[in-house]
């Protein structure tokens, strides 16, 4: 995976639209909450958010786990400062990094718990498959990840509407989420148990969430 990062929408330009973009077309209260409620989490924990983008779930995340080490990772510096603004506004107090989520800056076994949304459908396979495997390196030994993100579409409808997904963000980065791959990752980076926790149907297609125990 190179240093290069693909903005949230594709396009810098776009990056001010996420949000919004984000809560019309994902259902992410609900969805991301969903992530959070499938979540066994300690009160002292070090949680990493993988992609966090503009760090609407770090901050969630903080809000319900007000005493852990909350860390938000991305390669997008711009949005790394949406991410602390945002964090300030709600008046908690989060970590950022920025890094490429091939190469996380952490020692091995020193994470707890791993979130990730709407990150992975904008790699390519192999960088899926690299992502994920630093992804269970920092994870401690029975560590868990909690991922949100495009999968198998639950009917004709959502296979269709998930096209406008594909054509902004291409379609060899999203062939893998369509076809329900990422729970071949998920197996391939060293999980000894994964299952599917909840989807939901958006206007844009069929958001799959996964947890995974290492």
């Amino acid at each position: 995976m190179s240093a290069e990062y693909i903005p949230a929408l594709r396009f810098a330009a776009l990056t001010r639209f996420y949000d919004p973009a984000v809560r019309l077309t994902t259902r992410e209260r609900r969805v991301k909450q969903a992530l959070l409620d499938a979540a066994e989490i300690a009160s002292d924990a070090t949680i990493l958010d993988v992609g966090c983008g503009t760090g609407t779930l770090t901050v969630s995340i903080k809000q319900q786990y007000p005493d852990a080490r909350v860390i938000g990772l991305d390669l997008d510096p711009a949005i790394l400062k949406m991410a602390r603004d945002k964090a300030k506004k709600a008046g908690v107090t989060i970590e950022t990094i920025e890094a490429n989520a091939a190469d996380i800056p952490l020692p091995d076994e020193s994470v707890d718990c791993v979130f990730s949304s709407l990150f992975f459908h904008h790699l390519l396979p192999a960088q899926k498959l690299n992502v994920m495997r630093e992804v269970f390196r920092v994870l401690t030994v029975d560590g868990a990840l909690h991922l949100s993100d495009w999968g198998r579409p639950s009917n004709g409808l959502m296979r269709m509407m998930f096209y406008a997904v594909q054509c902004l963000d291409g379609f060899a980065t999203t062939n893998d989420n369509v076809r329900g791959r990422l729970v071949e990752y998920i197996e391939q980076a060293g999980a000894r148990s994964y299952r599917e926790t909840a989807s939901f149907d958006t206007v844009l297609g069929t958001l799959r969430l996964l947890y995974a125990k290492k």
